[in-house]
């Protein structure tokens, strides 16, 4: 464990100016207009930040953007399986970024006294208790989705959120992808027309249980004080209902927030089925294999039905969103291959259409999103032409840092975190009793 006790005036002073900073972007003040990814930090405004959680999420996809960020570093990692301990301590330690592992956060929240931040991948139902510690000592989270598998656990960050100084970045990372961005805008600017319908899916193979490796097995009673009742259950949490949120979670809740925010209301109701149809009887997991689910909004002009699937039993068309209006028609994914407009034979001409870039898609003249062509600043402050050949993550990870420094605004507060997850925890409640479940207005709000 370091001691820093040396350096602790010199850490209230950076915090100061991080904490005024983030109070003048609160108040709708731009402090700078960097570009994401320019080297601006210095050393008055380098960043501290804790790993809270070293699984596949934490150490494979956030943690390497992280490292690509000017002004940012790790200080502590944080996971209670000793292999991910290892794999996140050493990987920093290559990047000169030696760090203090923990087991427990509580201690290491106790113990660091110079941390700024902390990202939490841990699983699902950890969210909450986990957020509200690092509010509690004065750090941002970046807190992974799903909020929570439960309502109660999403709303608990919401109100620490709102009572505190701090801010909270969920991690829809899709809100800060420029081609989502630019598809937003395209449809906000009726190039669709009025939209009737919206559909995705997210179509993943088949996954086998993860084993563990005998010398990294943790035994029973350390396992109990985590909260898991098995080593099964810890490298398998996704299938059991204690830990997480079943596919609609796990998947579908990345496209269910972009259904959403493209029309710019939280549903209105949802009828939906799934079930554990492939693996039955041959296995423990609680959750089901595959959910399909129709909602119904209520827009400014006029109903939307959307459908969506999520299926782990088949890879078939991978993952995408579509949205289907009487101009034409959009379709956009993180995948970068996948991303084009079609426009109906009745729609209005416009001159742009003969500028872009075409293709054929499924016999159809598909134009070709061109990303570049948005307006090169956002509100937020984002260089949107830079920030769209950046991995996925990166750009959900820079807004949040730049939040903190006052330079932009977050994305994806908690409070559209939370709409996002009443949306989807419910609709495994449509599953549940076989029938429509109607939304109130209220519910989406803390």
């Amino acid at each position: 464990m370091s001691d820093r006790a040396n350096e602790e005036k010199t850490d209230l002073t950076r915090r100061d100016f991080l904490r005024s900073a983030t109070a003048a972007a609160g108040a709708g003040m731009m402090v700078s207009q960097v570009s994401m990814g320019q080297d601006s930090a210095g050393p008055e405004d380098q960043l501290n930040v804790a790993l809270i959680g070293a699984g596949e999420q934490g150490r494979s996809r956030l943690m390497p953007q992280c490292l690509k960020i000017p002004g940012i570093r790790f200080q502590a990692v944080c996971d209670i399986w000793e292999y991910s301990q290892k794999f996140a301590s050493r990987t920093l330690k290559a990047y000169d970024q030696p760090v203090t592992v923990y087991e427990d956060y509580q201690e290491m929240l106790a113990s660091e006294n110079d941390l700024d931040a902390a990202i939490v991948a841990t699983p699902d139902f950890t969210h909450a208790p986990i957020t509200k510690a690092c509010l509690d000592a004065g750090l941002h989270v970046y807190c992974e989705k799903e909020m929570s598998n439960t309502l109660k656990g999403a709303r608990e960050i919401v109100k620490a959120a709102q009572e505190s100084d701090q801010l909270v970045q969920i991690g829809h990372q899709r809100r800060t992808n420029p081609r989502f961005m630019h598809a937003q805008k395209m449809i906000q600017e009726g190039n669709l027309g009025r939209i009737t319908h919206v559909r995705g899916q997210w179509n993943r193979a088949t996954i086998l249980n993860r084993s563990t490796p005998k010398k990294y097995m943790m035994d029973e009673e350390k396992l109990k004080k985590h909260g898991y009742d098995s080593m099964n259950h810890l490298r398998n949490w996704r299938w059991f209902k204690k830990y997480a949120g079943g596919p609609m979670c796990d998947l579908g809740s990345h496209h269910i927030d972009i259904f959403n925010w493209f029309l710019g209301t939280p549903p209105s109701a949802v009828q939906a089925t799934g079930g554990l149809d492939y693996w039955g009887e041959k296995t423990d997991r609680e959750w089901w294999d595959n959910v399909l689910a129709l909602y119904e909004y209520q827009t400014e002009e006029g109903p939307v039905r959307g459908f969506y699937q999520v299926a782990n039993t088949t890879s078939f068309r991978g993952y995408y969103t579509a949205y289907m209006g009487f101009q034409g028609s959009l379709l956009i994914s993180e995948q970068s291959q996948k991303g084009y407009m079609v426009r109906e034979q009745r729609a209005e001409k416009q001159d742009w259409v003969d500028l872009a870039e075409k293709s054929e898609q499924m016999g159809q003249e598909a134009i070709e999103l061109e990303v570049g062509k948005t307006k090169q600043k956002t509100k937020q402050g984002m260089d949107v032409k830079e920030a769209a050949n950046k991995p996925p993550h990166q750009p959900h990870l820079e807004n949040f840092f730049a939040s903190i420094r006052g330079e932009q605004e977050l994305t994806c507060p908690p409070e559209i975190g939370y709409e996002t997850a009443v949306t989807v925890l419910r609709a495994n409640e449509a599953v549940r009793k076989a029938k429509k479940v109607q939304f109130d207005e209220s519910e989406f709000k803390v």
